[in-house]
């Protein structure tokens, strides 16, 4: 076992999260572990009896014993986990992917060094023996001119209802070929399949063309017979295999190719060589290297750059994507998109609106430019949604309600009547808003003489889970931390966290502490 103090928390205690706590706990670096789920703490309080069980991080993050925290939690919660972990002074190891936009990815990357931390990023592959000994060869120049990669990420099952295979499966794939490559693509292009779900793709293949006429190829899905995780890499000198999914050999090199000879292509065949590597567990190196960080010995080799760097891939790819949507062999019908269909848009609505097929807008409806609605959402009629603004999967925007410009609303919100957001209030994932004080199904209060108006006003932030009643005012800037539930009006610049919220601090328009 490694020697090392108890400092470690990990919040999530999933079918990934579990491996963090694992790992951890076998270097002895483990101090506490966060999880909303209970039975998932039961599990966990079962098989490590010595460790401190949360089911939230609020009091991990006031504990000066507490150096460093993995987030380990579904990929819409990254950002909003991360960023609080930095504003409290804790290291942050983030699971892949960092966040679910650039934005949001370099928003933690100015944070963490604003206040002199490390935020590294979870591309475990990074840290594989293999991949590592595949770089060598490439710089070593044993491979010759890279000319060709491509990958194959292939499973049955862990299929994702909140993120399509693009942001599940190939993070890690991206992350491999900008380290090999040593640089970002010239171009992305992406296309591939929805039959589960609509709108969520099962199957892309996304192919990319890096400068020195690389060319490389993406194939993930969660549709396949068997389990496959392979990676070739094509060099005009040899080639090498990495077959992650099955029994040695794993890593082979292959001495072959194509010389000119007189004018004519003549294939050049070898031996294939089988490349031993260290079959030391992957996470157990990456855990050792982020112990290494925290204690300062040494910087991140996964940083946050390099995870906005595998972010602005994602996106890239994902917009190509979304210009074609199929649900098994027939395209979606592209209703609610005239700017795809080049007609005329709804009157209201501007003409560089996005709206996902599966979403739905009423008409009557006022939104406007560069907004984006995705995924299974609802825009009811009479609402105004201004410019600028992201509504994530299924968002549901209640009639009449207000929204400002550059707003962020992330998935499973709905905004009621009654609620009006100014500019740039970010609402995190699955927050509720109320709008009737006294509800009872027995005597319905409809209509908006009996909703009860609650104001955001410019800036706020509400943390994921968090529920705000209404009839209340959250002032500018404020900040709302996950899972809290807050009764009363909220001042400018206010920090509040708990059941019921209380307020603990202030905040600066960054949301930096005060």
């Amino acid at each position: 076992m490694m020697s090392a103090d108890p400092f470690i928390v990990v919040a999530g205690a999933g079918r990934w999260g579990s491996n963090h706590i694992r790992v951890l706990h076998e270097l002895g670096a483990l101090y506490g572990v966060a999880e909303p789920d209970g039975g998932r703490r039961a599990e966990v309080r079962e098989r490590y009896p010595d460790v401190m069980i949360e089911e939230s991080l609020s009091s991990f993050l006031e504990n000066p014993e507490v150096r460093g925290i993995v987030v380990a939690a579904p990929a819409q919660m990254h950002h909003l986990l991360a960023a609080e972990i930095l504003h409290h002074g804790k290291h942050v190891l983030v699971e892949k992917p960092l966040a679910l936009t650039v934005e949001e990815g370099e928003h933690l990357v100015d944070l963490a060094e604003q206040n002199g931390l490390e935020l590294m990023v979870g591309h475990i592959l990074l840290y594989h023996p293999a991949i590592r000994s595949i770089r060598e060869h490439v710089e070593t120049g044993k491979l010759g001119r890279l000319q060709y990669i491509y990958s194959n990420r292939l499973n049955l099952g862990a299929v994702r209802k909140e993120e399509n295979i693009l942001w599940s499966f190939a993070p890690h794939d991206v992350s491999v070929l900008l380290f090999l490559t040593g640089c970002t693509p010239l171009s992305v292009t992406a296309s591939g399949g929805a039959f589960l779900q609509p709108g969520v793709h099962d199957v892309t293949m996304t192919s990319l063309a890096f400068p020195g006429n690389v060319m490389a190829h993406i194939h993930v899905s969660w549709l396949h017979p068997f389990r496959e995780h392979r990676l070739v890499v094509i060099g005009d000198r040899s080639m090498m295999v990495f077959e992650d999914s099955r029994p040695r050999p794993r890593l082979l090199l292959y001495p072959k190719g194509i010389d000119w000879i007189e004018g004519e292509p003549r294939k050049r065949d070898g031996d294939v060589e089988e490349i031993p590597f260290d079959d030391a567990e992957p996470l157990r190196l990456e855990m050792e290297h982020f112990l290494d960080v925290v204690r300062g010995n040494t910087s991140p080799r996964t940083d946050g750059r390099h995870g906005v760097d595998v972010l602005r891939v994602l996106e890239r790819a994902q917009r190509s994507l979304m210009m074609y949507q199929y649900s098994g062999a027939n395209a979606m019908e592209e209703t609610n998109r005239p700017a795809a269909r080049g007609q005329e848009p709804a009157p209201g609505i501007h003409p560089s609106v996005f709206i996902h097929p599966t979403a739905v807008v009423d008409e009557g409806v006022e939104i406007g430019e560069g907004t984006k609605i995705w995924h299974f959402s609802h825009v009811q009629s009479g609402a105004h949604i201004g410019k600028n603004c992201t509504l994530g999967q299924n968002v549901n925007v209640g009639n009449n309600v207000r929204i400002g410009d550059h707003c962020k609303i992330q998935n499973n919100v709905s905004v009621y009547e009654g609620v009006e957001l100014e500019d740039y209030v970010f609402c995190g994932p699955s927050m509720v808003f109320t709008n009737v004080q006294r509800p009872r199904c027995k005597f319905p209060q409809r209509g908006s003489k009996h909703y009860v108006k609650t104001l955001v006003r410019e800036g706020a932030s509400i943390g994921a889970n968090a529920t705000i009643l209404c009839g209340i005012t959250i002032g500018e800037n404020a900040f709302i931390g996950a899972g809290s539930v807050v009764l009363d009006d909220v001042p400018d610049h206010g920090l509040v966290v708990g059941n019921p919220g209380r307020i603990i601090g202030s905040v600066d328009e960054k949301g930096e502490r005060i």
